[in-house]
């Protein structure tokens, strides 16, 4: 070997293993552990077994909940989807953005490109960082040309790798992007999508209900994709369009991948399921497997998801270095806007299990969803009455990679979440279409709101009231019993915090449910 040669081998010698220890003295000489948060799409405090479900078999999140940590007082912060997604990611209260409400597939991202994201953050740890589902963050600048490359988008925002869906199932574009281009898009079929009017020609669920499968109830009678009728009018490209039907298994073989090829380093997967958001189109092999109708057969088809996510990791051996956490976006709805029998074959099952409300609810049920978190080895099996909320995991993952937190919402609640305290919150502003309410301790404070107590289309409790709401949630759960004028005290100190963090004039007139 010649002298620069042998000079060269000694120096890389000396180099990769001094690398490797500075990568491994920022968690005080331990490798950081892979990350995955797996989310779902309006699942309720009850449709889980672990939660006190009887009616639905969950087999595969109830062994993730009894190999790891049951938060019974987990939040999103918001009870609809765009909201409590930003949060999530951002570590910010979604009402400090006037934009992060319920988002169309043609909305502009969401998140400053600028701000510290949770996978920047991750991405300054050293880790590899992908996204594999729904997004509903928004995309581009508002003037989107789906045939050429959108940005921005989850790339800008931290993440290495992006397989997702625009927005919702039931909106357009309903087609794949990865890494910023439409998957399967052909030239000679360009993709235009317009929300305010359709396209000469194309029929809709409104004009020709007879080209329908799935019969809209509410506000899905835009274009028709697969039989089903959908939000917003899309012309073009027929073979990138997804098929419903496919969909969880799109995502679970792309979730599958992203693990097998990155688990010699460390990573961070988000992976956002559909389920059981409407239209709920089970594949085939899950069609009846409930006995619940759609809703509760796409639960049992993401449960299946997960068992096999889960089953990737440990054929991988992952699972001793892998902290899982689980959640939903917001609470249950059953008819969100299709005849899909979701009503009529409830039976017995309570999406929203002891809570009252649901999605669009300043109610518990709208916020208080599952939240499992999953690190064998290092969370002991148990359930915590901590209060926390998915907006703290950006500030809560930054102190477990040795990282900083820029957002001041976000609390390191890192010792709760891994069991080492029952602490957690004590205090958290909770929102609903754009409607705020205060959880301090075991209360909750409602202020006033006008607009309708339920909303019929739903058949929810939106939390709307001429008066104050005061409930201690320890005690009546199911917010049955306003202490407001029982507990003046109580009440009036619940309001001047809620002032001093969400201000004088911080509420704005509810929005529309669509």
């Amino acid at each position: 070997m010649k002298p620069s040669n042998l000079f060269s081998f000694l120096l890389l010698a000396l180099l990769v293993p001094a690398a490797c220890h500075t990568t491994e003295q920022r968690n005080g000489g331990k490798k950081h552990p892979n990350i995955v948060i797996i989310y779902l799409d309006d699942l309720g405090y009850g449709d889980l077994g672990a939660y006190g479900a009887t009616a639905l078999k969950t087999p595969n999140i109830d062994k993730l909940a009894a190999s790891g940590l049951k938060f019974t007082s987990g939040y999103a912060t918001s009870s609809t989807c765009t909201p409590s997604r930003f949060a999530l990611l951002t570590g910010v209260y979604p009402w400090r953005n006037k934009d992060a409400k319920i988002l169309p597939g043609t909305a502009p991202l969401l998140i400053d490109t600028q701000q510290q994201t949770l996978p920047k953050m991750l991405k300054q740890a050293g880790y590899r960082t992908g996204v594999v589902g729904k997004w509903h963050l928004g995309l581009g600048t508002g003037q989107v040309d789906w045939n050429q490359p959108i940005a921005p988008g989850p790339n800008e925002v931290g993440f290495d790798y992006a397989y997702i869906m625009a927005a919702t199932q039931d909106r357009v574009p309903t087609v794949y992007i990865e890494n910023g281009r439409v998957a399967g898009a052909e030239t000679g079929d360009p993709i235009t999508v317009d929300y305010r009017q359709n396209f000469e020609g194309e029929p809709t669920g409104l004009d020709h209900p007879e080209l329908l499968r799935m019969r809209w109830h509410h506000g899905h009678n835009n274009s028709i994709v697969n039989g089903i009728p959908r939000i917003g009018f899309m012309k073009g490209g027929e073979k990138a369009k997804w098929v419903d039907e496919n969909m969880a298994d799109t995502f679970l073989t792309k979730a599958q991948t992203f693990v097998r090829q990155h688990k010699d380093e460390p990573f961070f997967l988000y992976y956002a399921l559909h389920q059981p958001h409407v239209p709920r189109t089970p594949n085939p092999r899950f069609a009846g497997a409930s006995g619940l109708g759609p809703r509760g057969d796409v639960i049992v088809e993401a449960d299946w998801c997960i068992g096999a996510f889960m089953k990737t990791l440990e054929d991988e051996g992952l699972l001793e270095n892998t902290l899982v956490i689980f959640s939903s976006d917001n609470g249950p709805v059953v008819n969100d806007g299709y005849y899909d029998d979701a009503v009529e074959k409830l039976g017995d099952h309570k999406p929203w299990g002891p809570l009252r409300g649901g999605k669009y609810s300043l109610y518990e049920a709208g916020t208080r969803v599952p939240f499992i978190v999953q690190w064998k080895g290092r969370v002991s099996p148990g359930v915590s009455d901590a209060v926390v909320c998915q907006m703290d995991l950006l500030a809560s993952l930054a102190k477990l990679t040795g990282q900083h937190s820029e957002n001041g919402d976000s609390q390191n609640l890192l010792d709760a979440l891994l069991g080492d305290t029952r602490q957690g919150r004590t205090e958290l502003i909770l929102e609903a279409t754009s409607r705020t309410a205060l959880r301090k301790g075991d209360w909750v404070m409602i202020p006033p709101y006008d607009g309708p107590a339920r909303n019929k289309q739903v058949n929810i409790e939106l939390g709307n009231s001429k008066d104050y709401q005061l409930y201690n949630v320890k005690d009546d759960i199911g917010q049955q019993n306003n202490l407001a004028e029982a507990e003046p005290e109580k009440l009036n100190e619940m309001i001047e915090r809620y002032k001093a963090i969400r201000g004088e004039s911080g509420d704005i007139a509810p929005l529309k449910l669509e």
